[in-house]
């Protein structure tokens, strides 16, 4: 069996899978891995640049999606790839799942165009493991709330996030052997220990 190497963190906003990515690493460089942490859309300076835009441009559903797949086709090529290939391990703040959930399950872009530039952009290549923090969509609007200037996203209401976690949870019944789904609406401690037994396992 071989051991996963490319680990991602889902959610919707709010959800706290960012506040976990420290412990996450320290957990796998506690076992000698290399690790290279990063983020959708991000994780080079063109997708930098292009997260920007994103997170604060607002433009048609599909214009986003074409825009979220330019920022990973770089990422891919000069990030995730690279670090595969030395044996790193690569843990990603958001993945293809996130365009999935945001831009087909809440914006409506249809589902087989999303496939179409998947496996123009990605080939072969999905994640070994997939982390979902599922939390409650008005924990994850309460969390949001005051928490600092809100992106275009993070704006919405209630009945956009509801579809971003159905669309997730859809993801991970039809995903079940990559998925972990991480109950995320209790204590940092009981999360943490969760996040561990699944690491364990991999």
């Amino acid at each position: 069996m071989i051991k996963p190497k490319f680990i991602t963190l889902e959610g919707m906003d709010g959800a706290g899978k960012s506040t976990h990515i420290a412990n996450i690493i320290a957990i796998l460089q506690s076992r000698g891995h290399e690790v290279v942490s990063t983020r959708e859309p991000g994780g080079t300076g063109l997708g930098e640049r292009l997260r920007e835009i994103l997170l604060h441009e607002n433009m048609h559903a599909e214009t986003e999606t074409l825009l979220m797949f330019a920022a990973r086709r770089e990422h891919i090529a000069t990030v995730i790839q690279p670090a595969l290939a030395r044996g790193a391990y690569v843990l990603s703040d958001r993945f293809t799942d996130a365009t999935y959930a945001y831009q087909s399950g809440a914006k409506g872009v249809s589902i087989k165009k999303i496939e179409l530039l998947e496996q123009w952009v990605q080939g072969d290549l999905q994640p070994d493991a997939t982390l979902l923090f599922d939390v409650p969509v008005e924990v994850s609007l309460a969390r949001l709330a005051g928490a600092r200037a809100p992106d275009k996203f993070e704006r919405e209401n209630a009945d956009f996030f509801n579809k971003i976690r159905r669309a997730y949870l859809q993801r991970a019944k039809d995903n079940p052997a990559r998925f972990s789904v991480i109950d995320a609406n209790r204590s940092l401690a009981e999360v943490t220990v969760s996040i561990e037994n699944i690491l364990s396992t991999l």
